[in-house]
Formats: structure tokens, C-alpha cells, sequence
């Protein structure tokens, strides 16, 4: 048991260790050089570097320690060390690469497209940890456990937005803040693949007086579990089992050929799902 916890634990910080190394590349060779500004601490830190040339890197750290005082009080030492570790080896090397004298593109449309999928890349791995590189994104996360329904990464654009229309204002760099977003709006969505996956699952509701032989058809051939639900028909008074199944995506087309087989006239709605927790999917002690 202590050697499955061990390679569990190696894996978490290897994640981060690696995330954090990427998305320290991705500031340094992408972001920073076309005047790209990220959002949270690190925009922050990037507007005074322009306006006092102190190291973001360095600014980074001393703005977050506040911050980790107060995850350490709310959000747990485990995730206190583990985000502590994310946003050091981040920060130190945002400053470190600046020796490194290479700039990957100095187009900054593909700037903030390529380097918005690296960022997202980076942080996406750091994430999945449960852990953060700190700034808004410990703010993120203590909002997150309160609304649950809400994207860890759309408290991130939120809040990033703020960062964007200040750094507009104070440099009159209007283009720098659109491409700011566009390259926000790019880590948002590889966030979201990493954390969540791709809409992979459907949810189908299908109303069907042929539910018994229609039920046996999706367990037996698609091997899905099926839950009815008792509806009745508001004009026809007529009462029916309204059958609820969740299927992969690469099932809906199998799916569809069963239900016309057996009842043409069958009424199915199909919808996506973004989550989807229990045998078959993703298991429901998994956090993200």
C-alpha cells in the first residue's frame, strides 16, 4: 500500500514539476517578448516590470505570499506544499529563461495562439494535482469548492479580464490586450480538455412504448445501464417508462439504429454531457 501511495505521489509532482516548466516556457519564449500579458499575479507583476523593470519571476513570489498565508488557513497544507512548489519552480524560471536568448515568434497573433496552448498545457497538468501557482488562482480555487457548478477556469477569466483592461489603459496597448484575451481565452479551453476531456458522453432520454424490449437492446448490445423514468403524456393522459441512459459518443449512431429498429415512432432527445462520474466513466472520487 505504501509503495502505490509512493508512485502515486511521485506522479503528482512530476506533473507539476513538468507543468510548471512548461508554462514558465511559454511566458518566456511566447508571451512576454510580443507584449502578451497574463492575467492574475503574474499580469500584475509583468505591468510593473514595464513600468520599474523589476524580474516578474521575483514580483511573483513576494505578491503571493499573502495569498499562500491564506490558502494555508483555508484550503490545507497538502495543497499549501504542492502549490508552493508549482508557483516557485514557475516563477524562478519566468527570470532564469531570460539568459536563454531565444524567441519563438515575434508574430503576436501566433504568440498568443501557440503560447495559449502551451500556457494551457502547463497549467493543465498542474491542475489535475488539485494544486495551482498560486495568485487568483487560489482565489479561483477557494471560489470553486463554494460553486461547484462554475469552471475552475471561468473564475480564472474572470478575474483575468480586470488584468487586461488595466494593462490597456495604463500603456494604451489596445491590440496587446485583445491578444491577451485571445490567448486567454485558447489556455481556457486546453484547461478545460485536460481537467474535464472533450464532450465525449451523451445523455439520451427516450420516450417509447416499446421501453422493455428497447431497455434490453442498449444493455444487452451497448452494454449501458438504463434507469426508467415514469412519465405520463400530458394530452394523452397515457402512462410510459421514459428511459434515461448515458452513452459514449462513438455509440450514438448504434444507439439511434436500435431505437428505429424497434420504434420508428420512439421520441429521443440527445444532449451532451461535460461530466460524467460512475462505472463505465469517470470515478466519483476523482477531483479536479
Amino acid at each position: 500500500m505504501d509503495g502505490i501511495k509512493l508512485k502515486e505521489n511521485a506522479i503528482i509532482y512530476l506533473k507539476i514539476i513538468v507543468g510548471s516548466i512548461i508554462y514558465a516556457a511559454s511566458f518566456r519564449f511566447f508571451i512576454y517578448p510580443n507584449d502578451v500579458v497574463l492575467g492574475g499575479v503574474v499580469g500584475i507583476a509583468t505591468i510593473l516590470n514595464y513600468l520599474t523593470d523589476l524580474p516578474v519571476g521575483v514580483m511573483t513570489i513576494v505578491f503571493n505570499i499573502p495569498l499562500f498565508i491564506f490558502s494555508w488557513r483555508h484550503l490545507g497544507l497538502k495543497f499549501l506544499i504542492s502549490s508552493l512548489i508549482a508557483m516557485l519552480i514557475s516563477s524562478t524560471l519566468m527570470d532564469l529563461m531570460e539568459n536563454i536568448h531565444f524567441v519563438a515568434t515575434t508574430d503576436p497573433l501566433l504568440a498568443s495562439t501557440f503560447g495559449g496552448v502551451i500556457k494551457g498545457l502547463g497549467l493543465g497538468l498542474i491542475y489535475s494535482t488539485t494544486a495551482t501557482v498560486g495568485g487568483t488562482d487560489i482565489i479561483a480555487k477557494f471560489l470553486r469548492k463554494k460553486y461547484q457548478h462554475i469552471n475552475f477556469s471561468t473564475f480564472i477569466l474572470i478575474m483575468d479580464v480586470f488584468i487586461f483592461l488595466v494593462f490597456a489603459l495604463l500603456f494604451g496597448k489596445l491590440d496587446s490586450a485583445m491578444y491577451s484575451a485571445i490567448c486567454m481565452f485558447i489556455t481556457t479551453h486546453v484547461i478545460d480538455l485536460i481537467l474535464y476531456g472533450a464532450v465525449n458522453s451523451k445523455v439520451c432520454y427516450i420516450i417509447t412504448d416499446e421501453s422493455v424490449a428497447l431497455k434490453e437492446a442498449i444493455t444487452g448490445k451497448l452494454h449501458r445501464g438504463v434507469t426508467y423514468i415514469h412519465g405520463e403524456g400530458a394530452w394523452s393522459g397515457q402512462q410510459k417508462n421514459i428511459i434515461l441512459c448515458v452513452i459514449k459518443r462513438s455509440q450514438i449512431v448504434e444507439l439511434r439504429k436500435l431505437v428505429r429498429d424497434i420504434d420508428s415512432n420512439a421520441f429521443m432527445i440527445v444532449s451532451d454531457s461535460r461530466e460524467v462520474f460512475g462505472k463505465g466513466f469517470t470515478h466519483i472520487a476523482d477531483e479536479n
